[in-house]
Order: C-alpha cells, then sequence, then structure tokens
C-alpha cells in the first residue's frame, strides 16, 4: 500500500459504499470526503495543542 492509498483511503472507502468509481467520474466525490476527514482531524490536532 503506497501513501497515496494510505492519504486517499477514507474517501475510496466511502465512494466503495455508494457503489461509484473512486477513479472515475466520482472523485469529487472522493475529493469531498477527504477533505472534511482531515479538516476535521486538524481541527481535532490544534485545538488539543491551543488548549
Amino acid at each position: 500500500m503506497t501513501m497515496s492509498e494510505i492519504f486517499l483511503w477514507p474517501g475510496t472507502k466511502a465512494c466503495e459504499r455508494l457503489g461509484v468509481n473512486p477513479e472515475g467520474e466520482a472523485g469529487l466525490i472522493r475529493w469531498m470526503v477527504n477533505t472534511l476527514v482531515y479538516l476535521v482531524a486538524s481541527l481535532i490536532v490544534v485545538w488539543i495543542v491551543v488548549v
């Protein structure tokens, strides 16, 4: 498993659950899911560091 596959894993799994191909036209869905996952993870890290 490459690093890019690890980083794209949340969006890929979400696309698979929706029954769409994450490599094709559903790339935007994968991008959105990955953005939301990593946004939440980053905010949690920032809140832990600041507080």
